[in-house]
């Protein structure tokens, strides 16, 4: 494709109704988030109706593995293709290619690190993680499967963001669409019909995720804005690090989330056995509650990075106005999601448990409990995560990777710490709503500052 007809396909992110565009890009956005974090939930209902709790409780354990991929695949996904789009909003043709290429390079050498770092050290991580010992069996038989398939996975998280930056959103949709319709077909197949249990569910997982990652690097090889060529894919310092810094934001908020979980995990594990509950049942809810929230929460993600392209685009051309406006929008979006998410965490918290398998009663008293106080906030959690990405989108990771920051470490880790020393395993419960809440105000004052510095800027530019 030539540098005019390059040209003419970007600057539709500065000409096309926002509107418009953000359903463009957010929708695919959205279902291959959704998708994402399918991948998860879907082998917990199998697992919980065949294994039942302890079985929950594993693939809570090794949770923090999936986050680890996520972060990874955010790192050079979101950076690689911010950048693409900020070249490209410049006219920089000749540098834009190089993000593509050495963000799906890095992706794939990642995946590898990873697999190899956990098949070797994968014990002691389950342990540092907050396996209690009658856990630890189903969750090794999870994770060694699993971890084969991380590459893949990576891959296919990172990917997505590369392809939606070439303007194909629903390829990016197609590629984890896809992948979940194959895992949840071969997770009714492999535990249900073979009865292979937990590896049954780890095959399903990682059968997908490679069909997934192989269909996501395909596409990157045919890349359509932009021939890419061998030399792209080799990756450059220079490069690498920019491309990094512009996805370090997403990529903490991730790594922010897996610290959280371990944490979470240990408490849960120590005050859980202090408790009627013990040690495996609040480890239990905790991943359902986590990984439920995680499907609303994907939507509200995917909104953040649809907004992306559009975002990142019109800043590097200097359109300010057309910027707030998208970030309005996806924050309206993500507003009405949150709070259709907290409705259905108070009024059908059991019902929503029950989809995981059935448990004795502390099992049911402890999860909805779980549900409705720990997520009593999750109406504001639209804010700290649209905003983050706005500040990755226009080029300022700092500001990006500091919001990220607020909500799981500046807030919600110290509460988790804090607070079960005064008042045991009800001080975990009640860490959610606060950090929630004390995030979002905190994400809101920073992007009103924003918003005044653009105002001053666009003064400037008219006179």
């Amino acid at each position: 494709m030539d540098q005019n007809s390059a040209m003419s396909r970007r600057e539709i992110l500065g000409t096309a109704p926002v509107g418009r565009l953000m359903v463009k890009f957010a929708v695919p956005s959205i279902i291959a988030m959704l998708v994402s974090a399918l991948y998860n939930i879907v082998d917990q209902v199998f697992i919980g109706q065949a294994v039942g709790t302890l079985g929950n409780a594993a693939t809570n354990i090794a949770f923090p593995l999936a986050m680890s991929c996520t972060a990874i695949g955010l790192l050079f996904g979101i950076g690689g293709a911010s950048n693409f789009n900020l070249h490209m909003g410049r006219r920089e043709y000749d540098k834009a290619p190089f993000f593509v290429g050495n963000a799906a390079s890095m992706l794939c050498i990642g995946g590898v690190l990873l697999t190899l770092v956990t098949e070797l050290f994968l014990t002691p991580m389950l342990r540092a993680f907050g396996s209690p010992e009658e856990v630890l069996p189903y969750a090794l038989e999870y994770v060694r499967i699993t971890a084969i398939g991380f590459p893949f996975l990576i891959l296919t998280i990172g990917g997505g963001h590369l392809i939606r930056a070439d303007g194909s959103p629903v390829m990016t949709m197609i590629c984890s669409l896809s992948g979940a319709i194959i895992n949840t077909f071969l997770d009714a197949l492999f535990v249900f019909g073979f009865h292979w249990g937990m590896a049954g569910a780890a095959a399903a997982t990682v059968i997908g995720q490679i069909f997934s990652g192989t269909l996501a690097l395909h596409y990157i090889i045919h890349y359509k804005t932009v021939p890419l060529k061998k030399v792209h894919f080799i990756p450059r310092p220079e490069t690498v690090l920019q491309a990094a810094s512009l996805g370090t934001a997403s990529c903490i908020n991730q790594l922010a989330m897996m610290a959280v979980q371990i944490v979470l995990n240990n408490s849960l594990k120590y005050y859980g056995g202090l408790s009627v509950y013990g040690s495996s049942i609040p480890i239990a809810c905790a991943g359902i509650v986590t990984k439920v929230n995680q499907v609303f929460f994907s939507v509200v993600i995917g909104i953040g990075q649809g907004s992306q392209p559009i975002e990142s685009f019109n800043y590097g051309a200097r359109r300010y106005g057309r910027v707030r406006k998208t970030y309005m929008l996806a924050l309206r979006a993500a507003a009405a999601v949150s709070f259709s998410s907290f409705l259905m965490f108070q009024f059908f918290p059991r019902q929503l448990l029950s989809l995981f398998g059935n448990g004795s009663e502390e099992y049911f008293q402890f999860g909805v409990r779980f549900f409705r106080i720990y997520l009593f906030c999750t109406w504001a959690n639209c804010i700290q995560p649209v905003t983050a990405q706005f500040f990755a989108s226009i080029g300022k990771p700092v500001k990006g990777m500091f919001i990220s920051l607020t909500r799981q470490i500046l807030f919600l880790l110290p509460i988790i710490v804090i607070l079960p020393l005064f008042i045991g395993i009800d001080g975990i419960v009640y860490a959610g709503p606060v950090a929630d809440l004390m995030a979002a105000v905190f994400a809101a004052v920073l992007v009103m500052f924003e918003f005044r510095d653009m105002s001053r800027l666009e003064r400037e530019m008219n006179e």
